[in-house]
């Protein structure tokens, strides 16, 4: 079992593409209380912790190439800015309802909302499909492997499985967990952080159980990330929230 030192971060991302000039060795974290994105060295260190501001909620982010996405939540809205900072677009996706997750697979990318849908847009602005899956229970996380979606159902504590096409692989394809709120998938792995319990359980990606508990001691988990040293070779989903306000929310 690990023990994480934890710190005021409460909403990591993950990138789905490592462009290499993007700084792969790098966090960037979306903070719903001071309506920022901040940039951080995996030994703790901080680069900016102001990366992005002028923000509101944001819930989740996620990073293509050298693009930042970023959801969010009260204005409903999906705004688009450089890894360096820049405003490509603050209101490239509007009109949508609690957006809380962001995978992104080539120009095509998913968004989770508590209406328990997942929507399919493109990386432009344009809306491919609202609904692409729907009748979900309040998912949260999102991750993508190969062609597959990964959700975390945050109310009835399920990871659910999906194709990019809409279509069901195993909507209970891990189950009996507590407020699932973060996901994120390396290799043949999947890690989940549970908000209620502040653990983080690591999975195969067939459902199995590697270790339930990997990490404790966290208080609150929502977001977690993976970084890996290669610019290529994985797919992995941007999602998180922050956790006492959205916890206060929901009571």
């Amino acid at each position: 079992m690990k023990t994480l030192k934890t710190s005021y971060i409460i909403a990591l991302t993950l990138t789905c593409s490592l462009a290499p000039t993007l700084k792969a060795q790098n966090l960037y974290v979306a903070n719903s209380f001071n309506n920022t994105v901040g940039e951080y060295g995996l030994n703790g260190s901080t680069v900016n912790a102001s990366e992005i501001s002028g923000l509101h909620s944001p819930y989740a982010i996620a990073i293509s190439g050298n693009d930042v996405f970023v959801a969010n939540y009260f204005p409903g809205t999906i705004g688009e800015y450089t890894t360096a900072g820049g405003t490509v677009n603050g209101a490239l996706i509007t009109g949508l309802i609690d957006p809380e997750g962001i995978a992104i697979l080539g120009n095509e990318m998913f968004v989770s909302s508590s209406t328990g849908t997942i929507g399919e847009y493109s990386t432009t602005g344009g809306t491919i499909n609202p609904a692409l899956i729907s009748g979900l229970n309040y998912p949260w996380g999102l991750a993508i492997s190969g062609t597959d979606i990964f959700v975390a159902n945050f109310d009835n504590g399920t990871i659910g499985e999906y194709t990019i096409s809409g279509g069901t692989v195993n909507a209970s394809l891990i189950s009996g967990l507590v407020n699932p709120a973060g996901i994120a998938i390396s290799g043949n792995d999947i890690f989940v952080s549970e908000h209620t319990n502040s653990v983080i359980g690591e999975y195969t990606i067939s459902g199995g159980t590697v270790n339930a508990s990997l990490i404790t001691g966290l208080s609150g988990v929502q977001g977690i990330a993976i970084s890996v040293p290669e610019p290529t070779a994985i797919a992995l989903a941007g999602f998180g929230a922050a956790g006492l306000f959205v916890w206060r929310r929901r009571k």
